[in-house]
Parts: C-alpha cells; structure tokens; sequence
C-alpha cells in the first residue's frame, strides 16, 4: 500500500511540475524553465539528504557510469513535457506520456535491461495498454 502512495504522490507532483514548468517558461524560454527546475530540485533534494542523516556517499563508487546520467534525463523530461503541454494541454500530455512510459517499460522488462529481471508480456498488459491508447484516441477527438 505504502508503494502505491508514493506512486500516486510522484504521479501529482510530475504532473503539477509539468504546469508549473510550462508557465515558467511562458516567461523565461523553456532550457531557463528546465535549468531552474533542476536547479531548485537538487536544493531540494539536498536538504532532504541532509535532514535524514543518510549520508551514504562511499556507495556513490559502486553505480555504473551510465546510471549517473539519470538526472540529466530530467532535463529532457522537462522540455519535452512543457513543449507537449503547450501544444497539447495536460491531459493529453499526460496520457501519452504514460502510454510512452508502459511502452518502454515492456521493453526494459522483456529484454531485462538495467539489471530487472526479464518478464514477458502476457495478454492482459497487452490488452491493457491497447485499452489506455484507445482511450487516448478517444480523448483526441475533437
């Protein structure tokens, strides 16, 4: 119950990052919107860091290379999101966001990317992700 709290909460929050970003950037152009957004996100993470007392840093050797450029992906999140919310609103925005994210999701699973365990896809998550583009579909329509 306690992941499906956090995913619900991750789930506002990307969401109300999404906006707020998009209305930055009204103003300031869209990489300043991106930059500012990770800048006051690494603050915030920092000072979170530093409340809980975690200070695991010598682990920091042990993550792949590549693992440590997950945070510039975020930059990339951000444009790409604020481009899409300008030019399709949020909810369509956030619906094809998600279809996108289950559909790279079935690859990582199925190929075993990133160290996950391999899993195939069964009818019902295909038949599920069928149903959530349909529904983009139906959302398109004018």
């Amino acid at each position: 119950m306690k992941g499906i709290v956090f995913a619900v909460l991750g789930g506002f929050f990307i969401m109300l990052q999404g906006v707020a970003n998009a209305r930055i950037s009204a103003g300031i152009g869209t990489w300043q919107a991106a930059a500012l957004t990770q800048l006051t996100g690494f603050v915030a993470a920092l000072a979170m860091l530093l409340a809980s007392r975690d200070a695991g840093w010598r682990e920091l050797k042990r993550v792949k290379p590549l693992y440590l450029i997950g945070g510039a992906f975020g930059a990339v999140v951000i444009f790409s999101s604020v481009q899409a919310i300008r030019q399709n609103g949020a909810t369509m925005t956030t619906s094809v966001l998600l279809i996108a994210q289950l559909g790279l999701t079935f690859v990582i699973d199925g190929r075993g990317w990133f160290g996950v365990p391999k899993r195939r896809m069964k009818p019902p998550q295909l038949i599920g992700i069928g149903i959530m583009i349909a529904g983009v579909a139906i959302l398109g329509l004018q």
